[in-house]
């Protein structure tokens, strides 16, 4: 019985480390050649030298355990650097399927603290990073469906996070990078379909070094799977990179310890139409004051909702 992912190729960004390298491992065991990416840089916020070391090693794992896989290095925020891993996953590989995007680092702070490095550095990480290697890949797979005058295969995962659907209040930078990622996935989910591409967006929450501190005494019983463990998150990522998922497509999806969650779209709650040519504050004010009025105090259009789903 052949592996769900045999034949394909994939790349995995930021893959040396936590989220990046379990859904790595988990698309080399089921069956892809995995292009391994990671920078490499030691802080969580972007800082220290770049390392070839964490790539490499999760790419020599892959291949210690019989699977295919090489090693990037370079900044997937940096346009260029985006274009080589794409060339690199052809030239090895024959071709590009799957596009895992995960590369991330944290600056948190609140908005009125924040500087204007701390905001670009997050923005430039997240969601141009996104954006370079989607943009390759999608070129990619537009001329290949072209030339063969049919669809071909092409599966993309981003990674958004709970900070953009419940609101952080610490990461503004993070979450308007997490929101955008959202909105670009979406957009290429319409713009690839016709090409056979898929594009949707997890949110997972996992014990990671980004997240170390955050989630510090939530470990679990022991002898027992972490419930924040990266591999919780991997097995969905594996699936959305399958053929059984071709008809999922521009999705959002929270995962982690053993729950999936499929987010519906926003929905309009109220409508309104103004009785005249146009509306008029006063006319606004009959309208919308009473709507609002009597609303929990600090509801607003985040979901903070998801924080509380879990197993079970």
């Amino acid at each position: 019985m052949s592996l769900p992912l045999e034949g394909r190729s994939a790349i995995v960004t930021g893959a040396g480390r936590g989220l990046g390298r379990a859904e790595a491992l988990e698309l080399a065991r089921l069956g892809a050649a995995v292009v391994v990416n990671d920078f490499g840089q030691p802080g969580r916020d972007g800082s220290g030298d770049a390392s070839a070391a964490p790539a490499e090693q999760v790419a020599a794992e892959i291949r210690t355990a019989g699977g295919r896989a090489v090693a990037h290095t370079g900044d997937v925020a940096d346009h260029q650097q985006a274009r080589e891993l794409v060339e690199l996953a052809v030239a090895e590989f024959g071709q590009l399927d799957i596009l895992v995007n995960n590369a991330g680092i944290l600056r948190d702070r609140m908005v009125f603290s924040m500087s204007e490095d701390e905001w670009d550095s997050v923005i430039r990480v997240h969601l141009k990073g996104h954006f370079n290697t989607t943009h390759f890949a999608s070129a990619h797979w537009r001329a290949r469906s072209k030339a063969a005058g049919t669809p071909v295969y092409g599966r993309i995962v981003n990674t958004s996070s709970e900070a953009f659907l419940a609101g952080s209040a610490g990461q503004p930078n993070y979450a308007a990078a997490k929101g955008g990622i959202v909105g670009l996935t979406t957009s290429t989910a319409l713009a690839l379909a016709k090409y056979g591409v898929t594009a949707n967006v997890i949110c997972p929450r996992a014990r990671t070094r980004m997240t170390a501190d955050v989630f510090a005494g939530q470990e679990g019983p022991e002898g027992r799977l972490d419930p924040l463990a990266p591999e919780h998150v991997a097995p969905l990522v594996g699936y959305l990179a399958s053929p059984a998922a071709a008809h999922v497509n521009g999705q959002l999806l929270v995962v982690h310890g053993g729950m999936v969650a499929v987010v519906e779209r926003p929905r309009v709650a109220a409508k309104f139409d103004t009785k005249q040519d146009a509306f008029t504050y006063d006319e606004l004010d009959a309208l919308l004051t009473p709507h609002y009025a009597g609303r929990p105090a600090g509801e607003t259009f985040a979901a903070a909702e998801v924080l509380g789903l879990k197993h079970g």
